[in-house]
């Protein structure tokens, strides 16, 4: 079977799931909603977030003279931020993506696509603007974007475990989702050339608990995407090597992160995705008073 030929299947595939899929990501983006207030970004905007106290450099118009005078000090009335900004979006298409270790749990770039989507549907939510990595499309926003969204992520072909080049907004937001276990100078240069755009982003690892764990025992062969194979007679034996290379791996992906102040964290696919749907959300939220 041609590469062309099963790339038109996968892609198929992909298609006649976007509506379960789709739906599926909705759920996990409302449930993720309900414990989240908004962009919590102090500027302009209507909704009232907070009081604080007046400091020197803020202008004494924006001094709320009610609020103040139940105590001897000065306080600023603060509003959460609603100027639309844009996310760009990516997952990992590689051919590692495509596996799971048992038959209930979600391949890897499944969780991803609904992370992806699930995130994309909450910052659209809120006023947002989307962007998928490796599409030569705009931009979407509104709620009517998620499902064109979605169509673009099932046009999109496969990867080397890193995105592709491509031309982001300045001043714009990244966030990577994938297995991450590509050679770590490759990943380092992709970060590098984002942050030098420059872009803020964040970087969240899938991976299998199998991949995490290493729970074989005895004699396992391994065979990969490629048509290499490996045979260990004793995977016990050599669970300690691996999970020190895993974790040099996790430390230097922290470390690429730290460097550019991105952010980083961790998802296995037997783990709740509204947990790791939140950390990405609120990631992207800047603290109280920060732009």
């Amino acid at each position: 079977m041609s590469d062309a030929t099963q790339a038109t299947r996968r892609a198929e595939a992909l298609g006649a799931r976007l509506p379960a899929l789709l739906v599926a990501a909705e759920r996990v983006a409302t449930t993720v909603a309900q414990g989240v207030h908004g962009r919590r970004r102090v500027g302009q905007g209507d909704s009232f977030w907070q009081f604080r106290r007046f400091v020197p450099g803020d202008s004494v118009n924006r001094i709320d003279w009610r609020q103040s005078a139940r105590s001897d000090r000065a306080f600023v009335r603060e509003t959460e931020w609603e100027a639309a900004q844009t996310v760009c979006l990516w997952r990992d298409g590689a051919p590692s993506m495509r596996w799971h270790s048992r038959g209930q749990l979600a391949d890897k770039i499944e969780r991803a696509e609904l992370l992806l989507l699930a995130l994309a549907s909450l910052l659209l939510r809120g006023g947002e603007r989307v962007r998928l990595i490796g599409s030569d499309q705009r931009a979407l926003s509104a709620r009517a974007g998620l499902e064109r969204l979605a169509e673009q992520l099932a046009e999109l072909g496969g990867d080397d475990g890193v995105p592709p080049d491509a031309v982001l907004p300045r001043h714009s937001r990244v966030v990577l989702i994938g297995d991450l276990l590509a050679p770590l100078e490759k990943i380092q240069a992709v970060v590098g050339r984002m942050a030098a755009v420059p872009v803020t982003g964040h970087l969240l690892q899938v991976l299998d608990p199998a991949e995490a764990l290493l729970p074989y025992e005895g004699r396992v062969r391994f065979s990969w995407q490629d048509g290499m194979e490996t045979l260990i007679p004793r995977v016990e034996g050599v669970r300690d090597a691996y999970a020190q290379r895993l974790a040099a791996q996790q430390e230097g992906l922290a470390a690429i992160c730290a460097a550019a102040g991105w952010g980083f964290a961790m998802h296995r696919t037997d783990h709740p995705p509204e947990a790791a749907l939140l950390a990405l959300y609120l990631a992207l939220t800047p603290e109280p008073g920060r732009r």
